[in-house]
């Protein structure tokens, strides 16, 4: 579900569920459930969870390249470019 990744992409600059959360409007546990839910559709986890410490696996990684340029794209969709 693409709706999941500004979510997504929050987290992974963030390092931080909270501060992620903040900044796409929602609660932090919405943060961990559409976080939840994009790991359960593509079958990896993608962050390590270490107590406070959020880290991006090596899946992590490589999505959140991938989820930057899609969301560029659709946002250079959204205004005709």
């Amino acid at each position: 579900d693409l709706r999941l990744l500004p979510t997504f992409v929050a987290v992974a600059e963030c390092r931080h569920f909270g501060r992620a959360a903040s900044i796409v409007n929602l609660s932090q546990p919405a943060v961990s459930h559409q976080i939840s839910q994009l790991e359960e559709s593509i079958g990896t986890r993608l962050f390590n969870r270490d107590g406070r410490r959020v880290t991006l696996t090596v899946a992590g990684e490589a999505l959140l390249e991938e989820a930057r340029a899609i969301l560029d794209t659709a946002a250079r969709a959204e205004r005709g470019a």
